[in-house]
């Protein structure tokens, strides 16, 4: 599929606010200003679309259940920009918004070394990993500063970490640290973990296992899924089977293309709850949260878009919102004036999740609050109770600073 869309959204010129003056320090509640010239804020989005899941669940049409909408991300771009131009009427400061939809096909780091030449600096960037940080990697990147919305690759924030990425999507540990809090809560200490068959399930099962060792849970079942002959016949009598010769509390399921886990619930041996890619879910938002005002936040976003959001939406929207903040505070649309202002103490973000969320220096992870949800519901919010930190509860979740593999962001 070729290149779909290339569109630029103008920014509405911001009236200015007479006899207020923009100040206040990266470390304070900045006060709204005017400003001396209206400052025009590009931001610029890449978004790929998802190669078609794999499997069974294709097979059956199950897939277009997990499939996302063709708008994934760009919507919550959208609901970030009007949220940038409101701030942005007080302080004289304009937002304008590029969109870039990519086909399966189409060459990411190629769009964006266009946008670059363009002159793009600040981009949200929702692609595969390698693509990131090919990106990441462009000379013409060096002065950029890039939001990844959409890979949650753990390596992205250790080893394959770079200085102008900042991942406002989750990350495999703390979507597993997540899940961990929660079973730790619960006393469901002994895991069946079952593994899919392509990289990024074993990427997220070594999350799981990671995990459950961080918060002394046991994996008493380690187990790959089947192959493709036994897969057709996973409905009828080889999910019982398969879930047989160990006790366990939970069954972890790691399928990250929904290739199989739609099979397991209800059908292992031991009648036990399922949680992971299938049943109950670590997810960064969900069309059910209402409270902290997220209702209306739900709302405005299912006027604008149609759908509820998902997490891609929310993943782009929380990226604009916070170079929205740095900007007011700064004053400027520098990207290494708004990537120092973003690891500054102080600076976070309400989004509606209880918990203001703010930027991990040592590995540019927005640290964030996790929810525990089925399809119809909310279940929980990590962390939990009882997982207490030196800094904040939310460090619980993923990397924390004295076990980061971040290099790149060391000081």
């Amino acid at each position: 599929m070729g290149l779909r869309r290339a569109a630029s959204h103008i920014g509405l010129l911001s009236a200015v606010v007479g006899g207020l003056t923009l100040a206040g320090s990266l470390l304070g509640a900045p006060a709204l200003a005017q400003s001396a010239s209206k400052l025009t804020v590009r931001i610029d989005i890449l978004v790929k679309e998802r190669p078609p899941e794999e499997g069974l669940a294709v097979e059956e049409g199950v897939a277009e259940r997990f499939a996302a909408p063709a708008d994934a991300g760009l919507q919550g771009a959208r609901l970030a920009l009007a949220d940038n131009r409101t701030t942005g009427r007080f302080v004289g400061h304009a937002y304008d918004l590029v969109e870039t939809a990519l086909g399966e096909a189409d060459d990411a780091v190629a769009a964006a070394r266009q946008r670059l030449a363009e002159g793009a600096r600040l981009l949200v960037v929702d692609v595969p990993a390698a693509e990131l940080l090919a990106i990441a990697d462009l000379p013409e990147a060096k002065s950029a500063l890039i939001f990844n919305s959409g890979a949650e690759d753990d390596a992205l924030r250790a080893g394959d970490c770079r200085a102008n990425v900042v991942h406002a999507a989750l990350s495999r540990a703390m979507i597993a640290d997540a899940l961990a809090q929660f079973a730790t809560s619960k006393r469901w200490s002994k895991w069946f973990l079952i593994v899919g068959r392509t990289p990024e399930d074993r990427a997220l099962a070594e999350s799981y296992r990671r995990a459950a060792r961080k918060f002394g849970l046991r994996i008493v079942a380690d187990k790959q899924w089947l192959d493709d002959a036994e897969l057709r016949r996973a409905q009828g009598q080889e999910v019982p089977v398969f879930t047989q010769g160990a006790d366990y509390d939970l069954v972890v399921v790691a399928d990250e293309h929904h290739g199989f886990g739609h099979v397991v619930p209800y059908a292992t041996w031991l009648a036990r709850p399922v949680a992971g890619s299938i049943g109950l879910r670590p997810v960064t938002f969900h069309p059910t949260v209402a409270a902290w005002g997220a209702a209306q936040f739900q709302n405005r976003f299912v006027k604008q878009a149609g759908r509820p959001i998902g997490e891609r939406d929310f993943a782009a929207w929380t990226a604009i919102r916070l170079i929205g903040e740095a900007v007011t505070r700064t004053g400027s649309a520098d990207p290494a004036g708004i990537g120092a202002a973003l690891e500054a103490p102080g600076l976070e973000i309400a989004a509606f999740k209880g918990r203001k969320v703010s930027v991990r220096p040592w590995d540019g992870q927005v640290r964030q609050p996790v929810y525990l949800a089925h399809p119809e519901g909310l279940v929980a919010q990590a962390p939990f109770e009882g997982f207490l930190h030196q800094r904040t509860e939310l460090d619980s979740l993923g990397f924390d600073q004295p076990e980061t593999a971040c290099k790149a962001r060391r000081r």
